[in-house]
């Protein structure tokens, strides 16, 4: 039905600079919210940054400053800058979408498969 499809990890250098994107597709109505959260080895998944419709973003306290999420919803899209990169920030990246499928559905959470991002020192 929707599909979300992640793009821009790598490995940078501590201090860098990536820029992660999310496409999502499908039988898309409306997207409500849109956000990005990041895992770790052996930890649980957290919030890193998200964007409602209208354009409000949140963060977590480790990125501010550091972070900034974007979103273009003519491409159905949302973006997450990532500067001054730190050894901590390496993870695997997942982007979400509250979406409707149709007029008459209740939102709905999707999850893109996840890119990985790696800081080196």
């Amino acid at each position: 039905q929707v599909q979300l499809v992640e793009s821009g990890g790598g490995l940078v250098q501590a201090g860098g600079s990536l820029r992660l994107s999310c496409a999502a597709s499908g039988i898309i109505f409306s997207i409500n919210a849109m956000g990005w959260y990041r895992q770790a080895p052996g930890k649980q998944r957290d919030l890193v940054a998200g964007i409602t419709s209208g354009g409000v973003t949140n963060y977590a306290d480790s990125v501010k400053g550091r972070f900034t999420i974007s979103r273009d919803n003519a491409k159905n899209t949302v973006y997450l800058q990532m500067n001054s990169l730190k050894l901590e920030d390496t993870a695997v990246y997942y982007c979400n979408i509250d979406a409707r499928t149709s007029q008459r559905t209740g939102i709905q959470r999707w999850w893109g498969q996840g890119t990985q991002v790696t800081v080196s020192s």
